[in-house]
């Protein structure tokens, strides 16, 4: 690090790999550097602080993780070097020794992450501690499943949308998953401050806030509260017009969530269900708490209510014990459902979990191969979905773009939509506009908008 900065000289950059509740994380620990008078270094401009949160979900992301660190490292010389996540949980001791890298961020220290860095950059500057300070954090294991402490963020960082953090961790620990190493186990704060924070972004000018967390809707354990409870607190908070759950278990979505989501002031029809398999073998291998008959109910029960609700889905391929019969159970299942689009990922291999021990293993290529035949269905379903509503009326909340470059932002059944830059103005940013669907763009991602 340059101890010649001080913090009024000092910018930073940030990093973010995985989930939306990363990129919630990212966007506080931000704000909490801006705050003190730390702003965003400018495109090409080494930075004085690099904040790199990492993900663990496959070998891949791990992979990538390194990479980056490498890149920051590289491209921000003498920086403050800054490293937090579920990867850095995992391999905490590794990544102290790479070169460069200032500070490990276990998930109990996330809640202060920025007082430590800003505490350690000082005492650095002075001399009080040694440059083996980060070396001896992480002599011991970090202690995952011992977990306690919740770290709350609502922000929106340099988007339009706020997201707001309603829970951590998960206790599910299914066999192929390292997330209770990674973040604890399922924990969440209290109703009332949740709402606080929401009023908070209200009162900022925010219109729109995606919920995250790990495992949502077990939310509630930690408060003797419920999400349902939580869901219609937050429905009542004034100026937010939009909610949007980014993920919920099947099994913890109950039907009378979605009798409520169905006719909400604010929820949106749009929901996001991991399935991972289609098969009730594969899904009892990876015990998962529901089978393919309750998943279908689900789906079905929300197009009864809601027709032109939009329903992502994840699912994993090649995981071990999946064999072909299995895969081909996936496939039907998932291209009978009317559901909207499928997040597909092969399966990783990872050091710890039970999946290891079932013997059935489906090679690279093949896991590979599987994705890609339900990425294929997923388009198909994805254009189909955006095909029917060409030609309608739909409301669109708009996120600023660069000068001369189109404007896009979502209908309420997240449907991608375009405004070309030629009407595109920096007054539709955060707003909720009223436009037609014309067809798709030259992309075929989004349909383009004309304002009515």
């Amino acid at each position: 690090m340059n101890n010649n900065t001080t913090s009024a000289s000092l910018t930073a950059r940030y990093y973010t790999l995985g989930c939306k509740l990363n990129f919630s994380e990212t966007s506080t620990y931000r704000r909490g550097l801006m705050d003190h008078g730390i702003e965003d270094a400018a495109e090409g401009t080494p930075a004085g602080i690099c904040i790199i949160n990492t993900c663990s979900v496959t070998g891949e992301a791990d992979h990538k993780c390194r990479q980056i660190i490498h890149r920051m490292v590289r491209e921000n010389p003498g920086a403050f070097i800054v490293v937090t996540g579920c990867y850095a949980q995992l391999e905490a001791k590794d990544i102290a020794k790479m070169p460069g890298v200032s500070l490990v961020i276990g998930a109990e220290d996330k809640p202060k992450l920025v007082d430590k860095v800003l505490e350690l950059m000082k005492e650095l500057k002075t001399g009080e501690v040694d440059d083996n300070y980060n070396k001896d954090l992480v002599d011991e294991e970090l202690p995952s499943l011992k977990v306690k402490g919740f770290a709350p963020s609502c922000s929106r960082g340099n988007r339009t949308r706020y997201w707001l953090k309603v829970q951590d961790g998960c206790s599910y620990f299914c066999t192929y998953c390292t997330i209770p190493f990674a973040r604890g186990l399922s924990r969440n704060p209290s109703i009332a401050s949740l709402v606080a924070q929401a009023e908070k972004a209200a009162a900022e000018g925010g219109k729109e806030i995606v919920i995250t967390g790990v495992n949502i809707g077990d939310f509630g354990h930690t408060t003797n509260e419920t999400f349902i409870d939580l869901v219609r607190a937050l429905d009542d908070v004034e100026g937010i017009k939009r909610y949007r759950i980014s993920s919920l278990e099947p099994d913890l979505i109950s039907d009378e969530l979605i009798e409520y989501c169905a006719h909400s002031r604010a929820f949106m029809p749009h929901f996001h269900i991991p399935l991972q398999s289609g098969s009730d073998t594969v899904l009892k291998l990876m015990h998962r708490r529901y089978d393919t008959a309750l998943f279908a109910h689900k789906i079905n029960y929300i197009k009864e209510l809601i027709p032109d609700a939009f329903i992502g889905v994840d699912v994993m391929t090649g995981c071990r014990g999946e064999h072909p019969e299995h895969f081909r159970e996936t496939y039907d299942f998932l291209a009978a459902l009317p559901v909207t689009q499928l997040h597909v990922f092969p399966y990783s291999e990872r050091p710890g979990t039970k999946a290891l021990d079932i013997p059935y293993v489906v090679d690279k290529a093949e896991r590979k191969r599987r994705a890609h035949e339900l990425i294929e269905l997923s388009g198909k379903k994805l254009h189909d979905f955006y095909a029917k509503h060409i030609g309608h009326d739909a409301e669109v909340l708009f996120e600023r773009a660069a000068e001369g470059k189109p404007m896009h932002g979502f209908t309420r059944n997240y449907i991608r939509v375009e405004l070309p830059a030629s009407i595109a103005s920096e007054r539709y940013d955060n707003e909720i506009m009223n436009v037609y669907l014309g067809g798709f763009n030259e992309e075929g991602n989004a349909l383009i908008a004309n304002i009515k």
